[in-house]
């Protein structure tokens, strides 16, 4: 690690060196992205497993089947499966607690005015998970989007060496 002081001779052409070598990584890495990205929009699940199998190494179905869920949770110890249910109620609480409510006003012209809360269609959750397993993050996205009457939810996780936590 370069370190930089400020009353060193040359700080200010070193600290727009460093500044630089930064927006160049920026824009090189939202460059790769932006292609990705385009790629996956083509091509679909087809792309997206080539670029799992490129990245990560790993080749497999990337849907999750009832079973192995239901395998997944039957694996989990019981009291962190009570742990789990708990935080599930809270966070469920908390959030029906925060719904808003449609709105209609009149106004003194005679008018009629208002607002009108609708859930979306689906919504996407990201899930970390490389090193660690992070159920709290399936809790505090799945929970929320659920009450507020998200239709469906796709759930993305990375799965060290294929295998997805059962937590998650």
């Amino acid at each position: 690690m370069k370190r930089l002081a400020t009353t060193q001779p040359g700080f200010e052409a070193d600290f727009a060196a460093l500044l630089d070598e930064a927006r160049q990584t920026t824009a090189s890495v939202t460059a790769a992205v932006a292609a990705i990205i385009a790629a996956v929009r083509a091509g679909g699940d087809t792309a997206l497993a080539e670029y799992t199998q490129r990245f990560d190494g790993w080749s497999g179905t990337l849907r999750v089947t009832a079973a192995e869920m239901a395998e997944a949770e039957a694996s989990v110890a019981p009291d962190l499966l009570a742990a789990l249910d708990l935080a599930a109620a809270r966070i469920e609480a908390s959030h029906r607690a925060q719904l808003p409510a449609d709105l209609v006003l009149n106004d003194p012209a005679g008018l009629t005015l208002g607002m009108r809360w609708g859930a979306l269609d689906a919504a996407g959750l990201y899930v970390p998970g490389g090193k660690a397993a992070y159920p709290s993050s399936v809790l505090m996205n799945a929970i929320p989007a659920r009450v507020a009457g998200v239709a469906r939810l796709c759930m993305c996780v990375p799965c060290p060496g294929g295998v997805l936590n059962p937590l998650v």
